[in-house]
């Protein structure tokens, strides 16, 4: 995903960071919109710098890991601040999220094991019909 001529790069068009992490231009500008990036403009036209990638390659994990936008920015808020305070909510959303994935899993499993019933009784039913 990363390319290693993206990392020694000072400035980036929207097209450019679209193409190297897979997402939409349109992706972006929503990211944009939502206050989690700041490019600069140059006339009409966005210049992200490295910051802005940092950002985004934070706004992607967060996603992919299941955290809302609103988890993401909190967290990007303190970007550039205490990075004890930074470490201390990552810590308290990493734990809210593993909890919630855990329960999710005990739902599942839960629920798999009721649909074998299901499907045990089925078949001994159908059985019991062919016989």
């Amino acid at each position: 995903m990363n390319r290693p001529d993206a990392e020694n790069r000072d400035l980036f068009a929207i097209a450019d960071l679209a193409r190297e992490f897979g997402i939409s231009t349109r992706a972006i500008r929503f990211y944009e919109s939502k206050g989690l990036l700041s490019p600069e403009r140059v006339g009409a036209t966005r210049v992200f710098r490295r910051r802005d990638r940092a950002r985004l390659i934070l706004i992607l994990r967060g996603k992919r890991l299941g955290f809302s936008l609103r988890d993401i920015s909190d967290y990007l808020s303190l970007y550039d601040a205490d990075r004890t305070q930074q470490v201390h909510l990552l810590v308290e959303k990493v734990d809210e999220r593993i909890a919630l994935l855990e329960r999710q899993r005990k739902d599942l499993e839960t629920t798999i094991s009721e649909l074998r019933e299901i499907r045990a009784l089925a078949g001994e039913g159908l059985s019991k019909k062919a016989g």
